[in-house]
């Protein structure tokens, strides 16, 4: 009785686990082929996946382009595509060779042993193109195919594109929810990538697939096949105000002359429109979240200026109207009021002489004694040169409030705590970019072209326009004013004599640059940082100002952040890219 008991016991359990197992394989193979599991997993697309290869052409993510059409992160390259299939097949090898101009033996060489497609690095022509095509052989194609550039310009501005499940779900809930977006689908991390993500989303990727059996091989029938998107209107181009060879030479400049951290900013006077922007060091592409490798723009983010920041004193001295002519500064002193050492005593100098000469017992002085008529007076001149920011572009876009271009962009600061204030010490050292100020390149090259405006201020455009793929307008961005107070044009012209003075003056901080062909105004700085040892810092060289001086069309800013002052490559970099600038334009007439 017991064991006629157990044997029915056994035989339920055993017609359970059949019903389990016929039931998982009914969710498998027809309830949940399409959503299987927490991850949502595709088992039909899973079951295709398996006995596919494809080859991407086209990624079908929006691409940013310069300011003429040209691409900034990848280059479409026309390439001969050999799929691995061909290896057990009496393919046209001498028939291709001939065309390609390629030995047979180097073709046979690169199919090798793998079972993905080959491309063949050689680029091809149209013709090239057609007569492959025309074989119309399967597993030999002849594609446009968009490849990475190993050297993309403008790359920390543009920014980095990565698969992140979290930050997808945070940014993208609703768009993951209708199956807009995967889980997977990679998304702009930082630069301009995170900032236009919602318009660059990708729309149907164009790939090459053929269908094999479980050997590899091509099942008889089914060729290879083209998909790709149809819609002539996405993806998006995203149309930058960057000059593809002006970047490509200031990057150029930057790498010749070693300049490891800091970078440069380039302005065109008029529009205030950004043409190249350079930032050291570079994306390390493995782990581009290695903050020590590049993952900040440092061209957007605040840093110490040093007397850079005098412009903004001269500028409050001239309009408050301090006792700045017939007045001579002593500057054997330094600004805590003590005797600098005997080599670098200036002597008595007048207030022209002192900003061309960078004397900082005279601006600490000036501020001093305008801070009592009014406390602010260095936050509001700062503000009115648009040095403060953000200075990117921002408005309204479509649906989009208060949407900004360059969304990683830090707004710089001028005193920490208003009580500082009250500390003729601390006032000194603030007047002359020291303690709590910084600010960022990009503003700085703001301030030197509102100067060179003369004192008209606009917003930093880093992108022109939106275009559909057809090259069609979407959405422009117009050139945009800075609302806010503005220096009055007397004081413009006041300061852009003062900045000139620096290169022309026979001692001035700034008198490498008279044997250029433009004619610069700037003013040089050099902000302490880290102090080494006892005398010894680490410094922020600085070197910002516009050309041509009578006429200006560029802003440019150079800065060496945390280098060795006589080891600063600064100066030299701002020099070549003026020399250049000037070989461009008159190539260009």
């Amino acid at each position: 009785m017991k064991k006629v008991k157990r044997f029915y016991i056994l035989l339920t359990v055993i017609i359970g686990l059949i019903f389990l197992l016929i039931g998982r394989l009914a969710q498998i193979q027809l309830i949940s082929t399409e959503s299987f599991s927490k991850e949502n997993i595709n088992l039909i697309e899973a079951s295709v996946k398996q006995r596919t290869q494809e080859m991407t052409i086209d990624d079908g993510r929006g691409k940013f382009i310069s300011r003429n059409g040209a691409p900034l992160t990848y280059d479409t390259n026309n390439r001969l595509v050999l799929f691995p299939f061909l290896k057990k097949m009496d393919w046209p090898v001498k028939k291709v060779a001939e065309i390609v101009d390629i030995p047979s033996f180097e073709l046979i060489s690169e199919l090798g042993n793998g079972n993905k497609p080959v491309v063949i690095e050689k680029e091809l022509t149209s013709s090239q193109m057609e007569q492959i095509n025309n074989l119309k052989y399967p597993g030999i194609f002849a594609v446009p195919l968009q490849q990475k550039n190993s050297s993309p310009l403008a790359y920390q501005l543009i920014g980095v594109i990565r698969q992140n499940e979290k930050l997808i779900q945070q940014k993208y809930e609703e768009e993951l929810k209708k199956g807009e977006l995967s889980i997977h689908t990679p998304i702009g991390i930082t630069g301009l990538q995170a900032s236009f993500d919602r318009f660059l989303f990708p729309e149907q990727e164009s790939k090459l697939l053929y269908h094999v059996d479980r050997f590899g091989g091509p099942l008889f029938g089914i060729d290879v096949k083209y998909t790709g998107a149809a819609n002539p209107f996405y993806p998006v181009n995203i149309k930058t105000t960057i000059d593809e060879n002006i970047q490509q030479m200031a990057q150029d400049v930057v790498e010749k002359h070693k300049l490891k951290r800091g970078g440069v900013v380039l302005l065109d006077v008029e529009t205030n429109e950004l043409l190249a922007l350079v930032s050291k060091p570079d994306i390390n592409e493995s782990n581009p979240y290695d903050e020590a490798r590049g993952i900040e723009n440092r061209m957007l983010v605040p840093q110490i200026p040093g007397s850079i920041f005098k412009t903004v004193t001269a500028a409050a001295a001239i309009e408050e109207g301090a006792d700045i002519y017939n007045r001579w500064f002593d500057c054997d002193l330094n600004v805590r009021k003590k005797e600098l050492d005997e080599d670098k005593k200036m002597g008595q100098l007048t207030f022209e002489d002192s900003f061309a000469r960078s004397c900082n017992f005279t601006f600490g002085t000036l501020a001093n004694e305008i801070i009592k008529k009014d406390p602010a007076f260095l936050e509001a001149y700062a503000e009115k040169l648009g040095l403060l920011g953000p200075v990117g572009w921002s408005g309204d876009v479509f649906h989009f409030e208060n949407f900004r271009q360059l969304k990683e962009e830090k707004q710089g600061v001028v005193w920490k705590t208003k009580s500082k204030r009250r500390d003729w010490r601390e006032v000194s050292q603030t007047a002359i970019g020291q303690r709590d100020v910084r600010v960022t390149p990009l503003a700085v090259a703001n301030m030197m072209a509102t100067i060179a405006r003369g004192g008209d201020r606009f917003t930093v455009r880093a992108v022109d326009q939106i275009q559909y793929k057809n090259g069609a307008s979407l959405y422009n961005f117009r050139q945009q004013e800075d609302k806010g107070e503005k220096i009055k044009p007397y004081t413009a012209i006041q300061l852009q004599k003062l900045l000139r003075e620096v290169v022309t003056h026979q001692e001035g901080t700034g008198r490498r640059f008279q044997t250029l062909p433009y004619e610069v105004a700037g003013k040089s700085g050099t902000a302490d940082v880290i102090q080494k040892k006892e005398g010894e810092w680490l410094v922020n060289k600085w070197f910002a100002g516009y050309f041509p001086a009578s006429s200006p069309k560029y802003a440019l800013v150079v800065v060496d952040l945390s280098t060795e002052s006589v080891q600063s490559a600064a100066n030299s970099v701002f020099y070549d890219i003026v020399q250049e600038l000037y070989t461009i334009d008159q190539t260009q007439k």
